[in-house]
């Protein structure tokens, strides 16, 4: 098959979106698929995935992430000479949007992700008013594609619910050889301050306003109280770092990692907290998992799916702000809990493997194009 990505956001970049994007665009590239990704920023290849140029504009606030520009006449012009069998369109944005009318033009199948929630951003940056019309057209555009897929049987709900008929869940994955409890350091626990069992909390993504860090720091101050020696860790950059650096100035901003250093953070810290109530999924609760991490976390998006309240982590209802707070605190004292949670949390994760994950992927897009009139080449096996 040939397959089309178009997305804003591609690594270096670090977020959920672009690394579950290039997941998938990867796993479908070794199974013998032509891929091409339609992104901001040069020609060039990420292993076999052919990257293509986009125009971009900087974002505010956001130093080194761009916006894609509307590229529709470049796209038909690509579209015409060798048509995909399926475009899969990532975000939302201008460049999303200028895909999505070529593709519709030229009944080329479209396979959309729905991976943020831009409408419940809106009431953190000060535009709350705007979220019902900001809902209504990420709504809207979804109800063009011919498929929509989700990471949660909650989200495939609530987007039929919208009166979007073509909702599919795709499982995420993670890779459980990259993020173990084997890459446990202590000499990156000695770095942090850390001395004997003393309970490291654990915080992982963008540092900014709609991940509702002040929960998470409201704990660690609350363990800190009866525990000095605990520590805090926070993984991730962001608009928000600098305000937190300056009010929490004894927590450990470790900035941004990747690869084996990334999954070295995890597996070093002892409970990982994911305060955010505006995720689709949250990539970082698999990962904490998988690296043996007792997770804390209100019952949305990956925990709701993922993590079994007592059993392989702890997760508490949605807004309680004191459930999380009391819950996060009362699992810092109990090593013996977090010890089993982590245990538990592990054998879950390894039950999510990229390649079922891809696999899965392939087999929807291979139906989507025989139902759309294509019998595309490289069989989902």
């Amino acid at each position: 098959m040939h397959i089309v990505f178009v997305t804003e956001t591609w690594p270096p970049q670090v977020n959920g979106v672009a690394l579950t994007v290039r997941a998938l665009a990867l796993g479908l590239a070794a199974r013998g698929h032509r891929v091409e990704v339609v992104r901001p920023g040069r020609d060039g290849n990420d292993g076999k995935v052919e990257l293509l140029f986009a125009r971009g504009a900087p974002l505010p606030r956001y130093p080194g992430l761009q916006v894609g520009l509307p590229q529709g006449g470049e796209l038909r012009r690509r579209w015409c000479e060798r048509r995909p069998d399926v475009v899969y369109i990532a975000t939302e944005g201008l460049l999303g949007i200028s895909a999505m009318r070529v593709a519709n033009a030229l009944q080329i199948p479209v396979v959309t992700g729905f991976h943020t929630r831009f409408h419940d951003y809106a009431a953190h940056y000060g535009v709350g008013l705007l979220a019902p019309l900001v809902r209504s057209r990420l709504m809207q555009f979804h109800r063009r594609a011919q498929m929509t897929l989700v990471p949660t049987r909650a989200l495939l709900d609530e987007l039929t619910e919208a009166g979007i008929g073509h909702v599919r869940k795709l499982r995420r994955g993670v890779d459980t050889d990259l993020f173990t409890p084997a890459r446990r350091e202590s000499a990156l626990r000695r770095s942090w301050g850390v001395h004997g069992d003393a309970p490291v909390m654990l915080c992982v993504g963008r540092l900014a306003v709609e991940k509702s860090l002040g929960l998470a720091l409201q704990a660690f101050r609350a363990l800190q109280a009866r525990i000095p020696a605990a520590r805090m860790v926070m993984v991730g950059d962001g608009p928000q770092r600098s305000a937190l650096a300056d009010a929490y100035p004894d927590v450990i901003f470790a900035g941004t990692k990747r690869g084996e250093e990334l999954a070295a953070h995890y597996a070093s810290a002892d409970m990982f907290l994911f305060p955010s109530l505006t995720e689709t999924f949250g990539n970082v609760v698999l990962e904490a998992m998988a690296s043996g991490l007792a997770v804390v976390a209100f019952d949305r998006a990956a925990a709701q799916e993922h993590v079994a309240n007592g059993i392989s982590g702890l997760v508490v209802p949605a807004s309680d702000a004191r459930a999380f707070i009391t819950s996060a605190y009362e699992l810092g004292l109990d090593l013996e809990t977090r010890l089993m949670l982590g245990v538990n949390a592990r054998i879950v994760a390894q039950q999510c493997a990229p390649d079922a994950v891809t696999a899965e992927f392939d087999k929807l897009l291979h139906a989507l194009a025989r139902e759309h009139g294509h019998d595309p080449v490289g069989a989902a096996a």
